[in-house]
């Protein structure tokens, strides 16, 4: 019987031949990583308790995002507390205010294909679009993992989901997902990997890949896999990994849950409507919609291609004052890359904000949250009930190319429009 991917990854992580699904194993951590709000201040007593080291220093990474830049003293000493702990403790990998952890990851080149990297953050599916067996974990959790480097887990079903074809112009890896989601549902998905794959799929760039793993946790996925390719290979080399990886893919009879089918051309820019990730909608029938502001940024929309989209449909021209634009690149080193291609100064010029790289608006934590009755376009990842401020927003996912359309007519508007 074939195997998927899921199952193979699983298996050298617990030093297996094979591993089916259902079964309980206990797998070996290749990285571990904590991040600023469910870290270091909830991990240190359990760890102190047992009387225990970190098992791998070189395998631990603390990534401070959430609460930077931090907007209150209280969010400062969460921040001030994370930076004396990684003293304390000597983690080799730390990251402050550079950007939304699952971006630093990858760049660092810690998303391996045919590894298994756990994090205190949900969005750790991230990883999956390199191939690697990302998952979110509690922090409880995290401290048996510290001291040992090890994890029981259950080897999830999948579901295959399939992209074949072409997308359309200004359809992006976000609308890819939305509607994917719109046939699973919020919890259709619940702790299985879900495994993306077609013509379409591999035609993707790295950063419309990560996008769709990224949220393949709001379906409820324990991971949101592709197969590692030559561009993952590529992306690797460019960003300096010398560390080893092991490139797997799913056997042709390999068992699945179900199977999804999908043709991409016939793929339109999508909308998820408040307040569920699964309440999506074409664009063509949510167009007119008022939209007060518009953000682009977070761990699934402010890459580079998400900026360049934006720039792209904003250039030359300029926003109303009726809905305001943020932007938030999401690392410092892809800050840096549109700086030099100018893009942030086209983004600005267009009357957007350009932020610094964080978590903060997506979160509601910062960086601009929304007010009473304030509809927002958003390329994050969630849009629950007062996610990204009051209760009584209501905010639209969409991709970055929606974004920025619905920022310059203040309304919802299908990008091809522009």
């Amino acid at each position: 019987m074939g195997k998927t991917l899921a199952e193979k990854i699983l298996a050298r992580c617990a030093g297996k031949e094979s591993v089916s699904a259902g079964e309980i194993i206990q797998g070996r951590v290749d990285i571990a990583m904590l991040d600023d709000t469910l870290g270091p201040w909830y991990v240190d007593p359990g760890l102190k308790k047992l009387g225990a080291d970190i098992w791998d220093r070189s395998k631990t990474v603390l990534i401070c995002d959430h609460y930077t830049p931090s907007g209150s003293a209280a969010q400062a000493n969460v921040v001030k507390f994370n930076r004396e702990w990684s003293k304390e403790y000597n983690i080799e990998h730390y990251f402050e205010e550079c950007g939304p952890c699952h971006q630093i990851l990858a760049e660092n080149c810690f998303d391996l294909p045919g590894t298994l990297l756990v994090g205190v953050d949900s969005h750790t599916v991230t990883a999956g679009a390199f191939g690697c067996f990302g998952t979110g974990i509690g922090s409880t959790e995290m401290v048996g993992v510290l001291a040992t480097g090890e994890i029981w887990l259950r080897v999830p079903e999948s579901i295959k989901i399939q992209w074949e074809g072409k997308l359309g112009s200004r359809v992006m890896g976000k609308d890819v997902f939305l509607r994917t989601i719109r046939d699973v549902s919020h919890s259709g998905a619940t702790y299985m990997a879900m495994e993306f794959c077609g013509s379409a799929i591999r035609d993707l760039g790295i950063d419309d890949r990560m996008c769709i793993s990224n949220m393949s946790v709001e379906a409820g996925a324990k991971a949101g896999l592709m197969a590692a390719d030559e561009k993952v290979e590529a992306y690797l080399r460019e960003h300096g990994n010398t560390k080893p990886y092991y490139v797997f893919e799913s056997d042709p009879d390999a068992v699945y849950h179900s199977v999804l089918n999908y043709k991409a051309e016939e793929l339109v820019p999508q909308v998820a409507c408040p307040h569920a990730v699964d309440n999506v909608h074409d664009v063509t029938e949510m167009a007119g919609t008022r939209i007060d502001r518009a953000y682009i940024g977070s761990c699934t929309g402010g890459r580079l291609t998400d900026l360049i989209a934006a720039a792209e449909i904003l250039r030359g021209k300029k926003l109303t004052r009726d809905c305001k634009l943020a932007v938030s690149p999401s690392s410092k080193k892809v800050w840096e890359q549109a700086a030099k291609m100018g893009i942030l100064n086209e983004l600005s010029e267009a009357g957007a904000t350009i932020l610094a790289p964080t978590c903060g608006a997506c979160v509601g934590y910062h960086s601009g949250l929304l007010a009473d009755g304030e509809n927002c376009a958003s390329t994050t990842n969630r849009n629950f009930r007062g996610r990204m401020g009051s209760r009584e927003a209501g905010v639209y996912l969409v991709s970055a190319a929606t974004a920025a359309a619905s920022a310059l007519t203040g309304r919802l508007t299908d990008p091809r429009e522009i």
